[in-house]
């Protein structure tokens, strides 16, 4: 990590703290710049493009540490269900602190000018996901694995945020029935191609009929 990176990441972390009561932009970034005692200068050039720039490196953070946190743990003994929701867990759990903060970065990715960063930042995190598990499939299963996680994550961020159960224990067991409903596609999916297997071809009864005639 570069010094540009470890400043950028020392204000980020420095502005959430702000971010509730301040928004997005530029009064959160110089209110936890403050905090850190840096220049004004300094700060506003960490963010050149304010508010939008300072809720993706949060993402792209958010992500980095969810990986780092999983590659840490013990996971030789879970199945790929529990290596999932192990990773999602632990990357909303480093953001309970900040959950209104998060709750304001969508509620600015929800604008339709916004949409395709939003849409860039779910795929993100969910391709960190797959690749912390290990996954390094090139073929169609790459973007099937990361369409059904990112409604996955969606839903049990949105859930998440709402949530006051004690520890979050609610959004862990929503998660997992999330995670249990999109197992069963690629199975449903596969019994599908079994099937149609062991059927006729229509188009090749359809041949044998017109060359009959």
């Amino acid at each position: 990590m570069n010094s540009g990176d470890e400043l950028q990441e020392k204000l980020l972390d420095a502005a959430l703290a702000h971010v509730p009561f301040d928004g997005w932009g530029e009064t959160a970034l110089l209110a936890g710049a403050r905090d850190l005692g840096i220049e004004r200068g300094l700060a506003l050039n960490a963010f050149p493009g304010g508010a939008m720039e300072m809720i993706e490196y949060h993402s792209r953070l958010a992500d980095r540490r969810m990986v780092e946190a999983y590659e840490a743990a013990d996971t030789q003994a879970l199945k790929i269900r529990e290596k999932v929701a192990l990773a999602i867990r632990l990357r909303l759990s480093a953001n309970q602190p900040h959950r209104e903060a998060i709750r304001r970065a969508l509620s600015v990715l929800a604008l339709p000018i916004h949409a395709a960063l939003a849409a860039r930042l779910i795929y993100r995190t969910v391709d960190a996901v797959w690749y912390a598990l290990g996954d390094r499939s090139t073929d169609y299963n790459f973007y099937t694995k990361r369409g059904l996680l990112a409604g996955v994550y969606a839903s049990t961020l949105l859930y998440w945020l709402n949530d006051k159960s004690a520890d979050s224990t609610e959004s862990w067991a929503f998660l997992d029935r999330r995670i249990a409903e999109v197992m069963t596609i690629p199975r449903a999916m596969a019994r599908l191609d079994k099937l149609k297997a062991k059927l006729p071809d229509p188009f090749h009864l359809l041949r044998r009929r017109g060359a009959a005639r």
